[in-house]
């Protein structure tokens, strides 16, 4: 049987589902970013955050910066992918690891400073425990070559007291998990000439260059 509806009814349907969606309220980005600070911040005093990460917009692309309480851990240049280099620390450091911007926010300021020509040293503490032996001392004395200058990967090797590590010397330099704070970019070859970096060697002369200005 067929059926009818009365005059002046309306025929009911079920309900679309951009109707079901369009009765949630829209996101509040400024209440998400409220939240996501009180949960960084309750991690934190409670003991459970281990690596704190964000990233900033800087002119040679999107660095991802990440810290343990000890000091900034890891810098990662936009080449070496930033996910590849969270899995890293999740493996290598802990895998209680979150996105809590307030705690990077003065090393950010400090490299924002840096590419603006306000700063030539960065005070911020560094841990460097991805390095270990041998790379650990070259990037320990990369710490002392000053802004504007540079040193060879032969002279760097003599300076850590194994002259004939030239080639274990440029190793430490291209992984150096903390590029531009500890400067492995102000080591060149014995010609001049930049060689290798991690961030390529477009950013390695885009640096060496800024600080000469």
């Amino acid at each position: 049987m067929m059926a009818t509806m009365e005059p002046g009814a309306t025929a009911s349907r079920e309900p679309e589902a951009w109707d079901l969606f369009g009765s949630l309220p829209e996101r509040d980005e400024q209440v998400t970013a409220r939240l996501h600070e009180r949960l960084a911040a309750a991690a934190a005093a409670e003991g459970i955050l281990d690596v704190a990460y964000r990233t900033i917009d800087t002119p040679l692309g999107a660095l991802l910066l990440a810290a343990t309480e000890q000091g900034l851990v890891r810098v990662a240049y936009p080449n070496h992918g930033h996910d590849a280099a969270l899995a890293q620390l999740a493996e290598l450091v802990s895998p209680r690891i979150l996105n809590a911007p307030a705690r990077l926010d003065g090393v950010a300021r400090q490299l924002d400073e840096y590419f603006a020509h306000q700063r030539r040293a960065f005070d911020v503490p560094v841990d460097l425990r991805l390095s270990r032996g041998f790379r650990h001392s070259v990037l320990t004395h990369l710490l002392q070559i000053p802004y504007g200058s540079t040193e060879s990967y032969a002279q760097v090797a003599a300076a850590t007291g194994h002259p004939r590590a030239v080639r274990a010397a440029g190793t430490a330099c291209a992984t150096n998990p903390v590029p531009i704070v500890v400067p492995c970019h102000r080591v060149v070859r014995s010609d001049g000439s930049p060689g290798g970096y991690a961030g390529g060697p477009d950013a390695k002369r885009s640096l060496l260059r800024l600080e000469t200005a």
